[in-house]
């Protein structure tokens, strides 16, 4: 796998939110949702073009790890929390995934 860095700000399509990319960013820092745009990370090569919902947060060697599920087509990814993330996000989605639902 591969990684491409790109520099891009983008309005999140779940929420709206404004977010300021640092060549590192693939979700917003609001809801934690993204676009399922890329087959190797930064690529922008995947024709899907669905919202990746965030599913599970993990503690994967002392950082926080996002799960995301394409909502389209099923294909699940992770990825580094980052600093901006909305904490009360990511803890929500922890507590839906304890109860057995979804967030």
């Amino acid at each position: 796998m591969t990684f491409t860095r790109r520099v891009e700000d983008f309005t999140c399509e779940h929420c709206g939110t404004a977010n300021h990319g640092d060549g590192y960013t693939n979700h917003c820092t609001n809801c934690l949702y993204s676009k399922h745009v890329d087959i190797d990370p930064g690529d922008r090569q995947a024709d899907c073009g669905g919202l990746m919902a965030p599913v599970d947060v993990l503690l994967e060697r002392g950082r926080h790890v996002l799960v995301q599920r394409c909502v389209r087509c099923g294909i699940e990814r992770r990825c580094r929390t980052s600093d901006g993330d909305d904490v009360e996000a990511m803890v929500e989605i922890v507590r839906a995934r304890a109860r057995g639902g979804a967030w």
